[in-house]
């Protein structure tokens, strides 16, 4: 597929994208955090360039920016493209802008070539997808499909509480409910992959099958605080002992995932060690994992193998194991098979090489998958690599999933998002 082939222009991708990654916290590329100056000032150059694309823009109660443009045919359904644009703390230049960019040039290049949908076509950029201040993710996709906690509004980050922020932002914490949708007849979102399985296979195009469900869980581990230098190795009871093998565990756990059985992963991200003196056995651990399934049988083995191994440290040990506590839990989102179909073939028509493959990460899709036909677009990043200064994408990879996306879009337009082929 050759560049002056595609329905989308490529240099309008690549201006947006450094115009964004120009909009940073000094001396932190990549950062612009939901609920900040510089997040508003980064939608502020969305906003504007919606308008200059010919797009209705507005804000709902949630805070998500929504840039519409009218079908020709009213109350047949919208037609929604995008992801966010709010980063992590010196996270990358693509996670999220990336689908925020290639939504709006599809709606450029839709008006360029003087296309007129039957339905609607909205572009959005979601509020907060990564966790914010509060604490919380994908604030605004949640709302949307009608699962934000009310209870979270009250939820304190920094000066702000959460109802403040989705007010400072323009949304109406007052009257969240209205953010809810229920005529969203196709949702579709590209982001880079985060994994280097399409850069290894050469691909230029996935298609997301199913994003994984991930559970949080909780350890303590308590022992005994003794004189590190005057307590015999034999006598003691070192919670950080029997939490290094707990570690261990998880990561044997994850690796004994069979390969044909789906998506899997497990990681102790959050460690803290009381009372953290060099002379002193350290007597409490605090712990918690980070797991991802793409089926749920084998979230529930894990958890069951991890209360097994609960067991264990406290007979090898002498400690007090609290847990496994499940602190959050979300099932993974199989992606619509018919928007799946659908850009399957609008890979295939424009001659793009295409795998499926199943995501290891949460995204806006996941919520909106919950009350729309949903589905995702990734595009290879390099070393597969995200959530980092280093994380890259071409910008010629950038136009091939959009060109994908256009070419999806006008087939679900012909044909209606319930019945797409």
């Amino acid at each position: 597929m050759s560049g002056q082939n595609w329905p989308v222009k490529a240099d309008r991708i690549a201006e947006d994208v450094e115009a964004l990654a120009r909009i940073t916290d000094p001396d932190r590329p990549w950062t612009r955090r939901a609920f900040t100056p510089r997040f508003l000032e980064g939608r502020a150059y969305i906003e504007a360039r919606m308008r200059a694309a010919g797009l209705e823009t507005r804000i709902d109660a949630a805070g998500n920016l929504i840039g519409r443009r009218a079908g020709s045919r009213p109350g047949t359904g919208t037609l929604l493209i995008g992801s966010h644009s709010d980063t992590v703390p010196d996270g990358g230049r693509f996670d999220g802008v990336a689908g925020v960019v290639s939504a709006l040039e599809v709606a450029r290049s839709l008006a360029d070539a003087g296309i007129v949908l039957e339905h609607d076509l909205e572009v959005i950029d979601f509020l907060a997808e990564e966790v914010s201040i509060f604490g919380v993710s994908c604030v605004g996709s949640r709302a949307m499909a009608g699962r934000l906690d009310p209870a979270w509004l009250g939820r304190v980050g920094g000066d702000l509480t959460l109802a403040e922020g989705i007010r400072q932002v323009g949304g109406d914490p007052d009257r969240l409910a209205d953010a809810a949708r229920s005529d969203i007849k196709a949702f579709i979102e590209l982001h880079i992959e985060q994994g280097p399985v399409l850069e290894d296979s050469g691909d230029d195009i996935g298609v997301v099958s199913a994003i994984v469900g991930i559970t949080r869980i909780e350890f303590i581990i308590e022992g005994r605080p003794d004189h590190a230098g005057t307590t015999p190795m034999a006598a003691r009871r070192d919670a950080l002992v029997a939490a290094a093998d707990l570690v261990r565990a998880v990561r044997a756990l994850a690796m004994a995932h069979p390969e044909g059985e789906g998506h899997f992963t497990a990681t102790v991200g959050e460690f803290r060690v009381l009372p953290n003196a060099a002379n002193v056995v350290p007597s409490k651990v605090e712990l918690l994992i980070d797991a991802r399934a793409e089926c749920r049988p084998a979230m529930e083995a894990f958890i069951a193998a991890l209360t097994a191994e609960a067991a264990t440290l406290k007979q090898q040990h002498g400690v007090v194991v609290t847990g496994p506590r499940v602190i959050s839990d979300n099932d993974a989102v199989t992606c619509d098979i018919a928007l799946q179909q659908t850009l399957a073939k609008a890979a295939d028509a424009l001659g793009l090489p295409r795998r499926e493959l199943a995501s290891g990460a949460g995204h806006d899709a996941a919520w909106i998958a919950r009350v729309a036909p949903a589905a995702m677009v990734f595009i290879p990043c390099r070393e597969g690599r995200s959530h980092t200064p280093e994380e890259w994408t071409e910008n010629d990879a950038i136009a091939k999933g959009a060109a994908v996306i256009h070419e999806a879009i006008r087939r679900l337009d012909k044909v209606g998002a319930d019945t797409a082929s």
